[in-house]
């Protein structure tokens, strides 16, 4: 069972930064990759990167490319994604999700977070 809490979004303008935390816990919590979904009113939830515990090797959707970061800190048992450059289609809700390593299928994650709204304004 693994238990996954985000924090950090909020309103920011375009061209702002903003980074979300993802809090994980569980006794099989460092058994799953951990990775980033979206999903903006009407639309499909959306792959937006993806990280290991112990692996630098991280997969980013072209739409956040060399403006999203995802990153860990396994002290904390926390994942983040960074997001400067933001752009107002980055509006969504903000999902942390704990599955199938790297993976960029959402059906490969079994466990989710609440979300976290993420509003760009122009």
């Amino acid at each position: 069972q693994v238990q996954l809490v985000e924090s950090g979004g909020g309103l920011v303008q375009a061209g702002g930064s903003l980074r979300l935390s993802c809090a994980a816990s569980g006794r099989t919590a460092s058994n799953y990759g951990m990775g980033w979904f979206r999903q903006a009113p009407g639309k499909e939830r959306e792959f937006v990167a993806a990280i290991l515990w112990n692996s630098s090797n991280a997969p980013y959707a072209d739409s956040v490319k060399d403006r999203f970061t995802i990153s860990r800190d396994n002290a904390k048992n926390t994942i983040y994604l960074q997001m400067n450059s933001l752009k107002p289609e980055d509006t969504a809700v903000y999902y942390c999700a704990a599955g199938r390593w790297l993976a960029k299928n959402e059906n490969e994650y079994p466990y989710w977070g609440q979300g976290t709204q993420v509003t760009v304004s122009s």
